[in-house]
Parts: C-alpha cells; structure tokens; sequence
C-alpha cells in the first residue's frame, strides 16, 4: 500500500480553504488538472469522496473535511520539521513569513526594511497584509510566523512582545477653526463630524474608544477602507478623524488641504507589538526582527524600552 503523500495533502487543504480548483491550484503553484487529478487518485487510495464537484462550485463532502483538518495538522508538523532543521543549520537565515496591519505597514516598512535587509542579510522576509482576524487565524493555521498589530491580544497559545507606543493626531481640514492651535485636547472635538474605517480595521474601535470621551458623532453613511481615503475626505472638508503618528511622517505630513494637529498631555495612543506562536521554531529570527522593528520605528524612544 503506497503511503500518503503530503503533497496531495497540499492540495485538498488548499481546496478546503479555497473551495476552489483555480485557486487552489494557483496556491499550489500547480496546474488545475495536475491538482484535480492528484486529489482523484487520492480519493480512490482512500477509498471515500473528498470533495462533490459541481459546475462553478466545489464542496467539501463531510469526511472530505475532517480529513482536511487532520491534514492541516500533519502539513504544520512537517513544515516545523523543515523549519526546524533549517534553524538549526542557521536561526538567521531563510524565509520568515512576517503580516501587518494595513494601518502600519505602509508606514513603518519604509523605517525600518532596509535596516532589516542590512542587520539580516541572510533573512528573507515574506511580507503580507491582513487585519486582525485574518492575521491570528493565518497565525494559528501556521501561514504565517509572526504577526504585527495592536496590543493586546489574549491568545494563550500566542506569545506577544511590545514594540513601539504609537500617539494618535486629529487630522482636520486645512481651513478648520482647530487647525489654528498648537496642540487639541478630546473636548476641543465636541460636535466635530468623525470619520472613521470600516468594520474590522482595528483602528476604527481605537478611534472609537479615544472619542468616546468627547461629543462626536460619527458619519453614518460613510466608511472608508484605507487611511489614505480617510486622509481624502478629511480634506475634502467632510469631516475630522484620528490617525496613528506614523501615518502622518514624512509625504504623508504634507498631504494637500490637511491639517494634522497632536493632542495635549494625556495623549491617547494604541502599543504596537508581535505575536507569534508559543511553538514556533523561529525564536531566534522573530527575536532579532522584533529588536530591528522596536529600534528603527521612529517611536522607539516613546514605546515598550521606556
């Protein structure tokens, strides 16, 4: 009897997650036909249906799915053994699967990725973006090894480092009344119009929190789905909103028709920091990674080493 191959394992876990031939193949980096004809043949070395193929649709049968979990287990066991094995020949070298906020990688990878290249030469970062559902959950499935966002997170499983302490600024429209003080406090924005992410960005619940102390409303009928559009309609004159420090460094300080004001003594703030898996077998890299992170961010000095 011919052994499972992990390889056709790959696939159904891909088709699990997809529920999709194409894409899964493409996650695969096979073909469609070579996928599809990998998972017939493990089928019948099974001797069970995996999966109810129907035109436009694919669906896990229900042994098909446990199966796949099952799978799942044994491709995160076999990967960690590569993993570990690679550590072990040399902890800084090799592919480190890094995921960040949407709200903070496009402003601190521009920090602190050279630095990174220059300290690590030998670590090849593999960089996503996801928020913070997504990124625990690719945690947790073992697609990702480290995971930046805003603390906390109460993961048992997950170990959690701080990184930087990040202040929030109001970001105003360039002719509004506020724009002529040095600094705001939280009840200068009573009555201001606060625009805000969508549902899921983590930011729009710190947002939220910091304006809860004051009399805003929000704008109902408008989400945005990145800062750079809250950073548009702030200047356009629709309303006023919260950004993190970073998002407001360098280009993006200067942003046409904008007014980015800090908020005086006690400035609110959000604490950046890593998590990972408690298991994982990349302690070494994640440890000089996070040290690269917490020492080039620009906050360092205000963050988790004060």
């Amino acid at each position: 009897m011919t052994d499972l191959k992990l390889k056709d394992l790959r696939y159904l876990v891909a088709v699990a997650e997809t529920r999709h031939f194409g894409r899964a193949a493409a996650k695969c980096f096979v073909s469609q036909p070579t996928l599809s004809s990998q998972l017939r043949k493990l089928e019948q070395y099974l001797g069970v249906q995996l999966i109810e193929r129907r035109p436009r649709r694919v669906t896990m049968t229900p042994v098909g799915e446990q199966i796949a979990q099952r799978a799942r287990g044994m491709l995160e066991t076999s990967d960690a053994i590569v993993t570990l094995a690679q550590t072990h020949r040399d902890p800084l070298a090799g592919q480190l699967r890094v995921a960040l906020l949407p709200t903070v990688g496009p402003y601190l990878l521009p920090l602190v990725a050279l630095k990174i290249r220059k300290a690590l030469p030998r670590l090849e970062l593999m960089l996503y973006e996801y928020q913070t559902g997504p990124m625990l959950e690719r945690l947790h499935n073992g697609e990702i090894d480290l995971g930046v966002l805003a603390l906390p997170v109460h993961d048992e499983a997950l170990a959690a480092r701080p990184l930087y302490e990040e202040p929030f600024v109001v970001a105003l429209p360039e002719a509004h009344r506020l724009a002529a003080r040095a600094q705001l406090r939280i009840g200068d924005l009573n009555g201001e119009t606060l625009l805000l992410l969508e549902d899921g960005h983590c930011l729009r619940d710190q947002a939220l929190a910091v304006c809860s102390r004051s009399s805003m409303h929000e704008k109902q009928d408008f989400r945005a789905t990145s800062i750079e559009t809250l950073r548009q309609m702030v200047a356009a004159g629709v309303g006023v909103t919260l950004l993190p420090a970073l998002a407001t460094h360098g280009a993006y300080g200067s942003a046409k028709g904008l007014a980015v004001r800090p908020f005086a003594r006690p400035v609110p703030s959000r604490r950046i920091g890593a998590v990972w898996r408690k298991s994982s077998a990349r302690a070494a890299a994640i440890a000089a990674v996070c040290e690269q992170l917490a020492r080039h961010s620009g906050l360092a000095e205000r963050g988790a080493h004060r």
